[in-house]
């Protein structure tokens, strides 16, 4: 059995990207079983730092997947979930 992912999703406030990301990635990671954990980068200077203005980022295990849209084809195979 593989091992639980750890499922991230950068955000901030008023972000119009980022409520459609959390949106996509809420779907596709609950087939996969896998809880999202929201950061807001602005809770965090070394965050804001890093990834300013690129927000929404997705990140799996801590290794960035995909940023500003959900690459759901990629992801779905990382979760390995069958193609939608």
């Amino acid at each position: 059995m593989a091992e639980p992912v750890t499922v991230q999703l950068l955000t901030r406030q008023g972000c119009h990207l980022c409520v459609v990301a959390e949106e996509t990635l809420g779907r596709v990671a609950a087939e996969a079983g896998a809880p999202v954990e929201l950061v807001d980068v602005d809770a965090d200077p070394e965050l804001q730092a890093e990834y300013g203005d690129r927000v929404p980022v997705v990140l799996l295990d801590g290794r960035e997947h995909s940023h500003f849209t959900v690459d759901v084809v990629r992801l779905r195979r990382d979760l390995g979930l069958p193609p939608a």
